[in-house]
């Protein structure tokens, strides 16, 4: 009867915006405890950027790590008075699927914006930070599916 493998629980590193860092703050709290209801565990301590415009250059050190599985990417996108945080979001947002691709893993993806208030990012950080980390996982999942196949 041939060996089986033990199963290694998926590595998941986290990126975080720390631009309004009072809602990042959270969000990393709420993402730090899902990944471990999910049994992933976290790669090092989350990487800490001034925006979310910084986070696809970490991402895509992160992705290419042997020791990831997954990358999770945390921020807020405030609403302002100029349509700077819409194109900017747009931006990061390409940018974060185009590496998932390049690179064959997912990227949970819990930016809050743009255009957001400060009410409606208090009442999301908790929940898209989860969300983002349950996608990432499900989605790895899949990719894992995908190659036994």
């Amino acid at each position: 009867m041939p060996k089986q493998r033990k199963k290694r629980a998926p590595r998941v590193a986290v990126v975080a915006a720390d631009f309004n860092a009072s809602i990042v703050e959270a969000m990393l709290a709420a993402a730090a405890s899902e990944v471990r209801a999910q049994g992933a565990s976290l790669v090092g301590d989350p990487i800490r950027v001034h925006g979310s415009y910084e986070t696809p250059l970490v991402a895509s050190r992160l992705l290419a790590r042997r020791d990831v599985d997954a990358v999770v990417v945390l921020g807020y996108i405030e609403r302002g008075d100029t349509q700077h945080g819409e194109v900017m979001g747009h931006v990061v947002h390409a940018a974060l699927v185009n590496l998932s691709i390049e690179h064959g893993k997912p990227v949970g993806l819990a930016l809050i914006g743009p255009g957001a208030t400060l009410e409606q990012a208090e009442q999301r950080k908790d929940p898209y930070a989860r969300a983002a980390v349950g996608a990432a996982l499900r989605a790895l999942h899949a990719v894992v599916l995908t190659r036994s196949r």
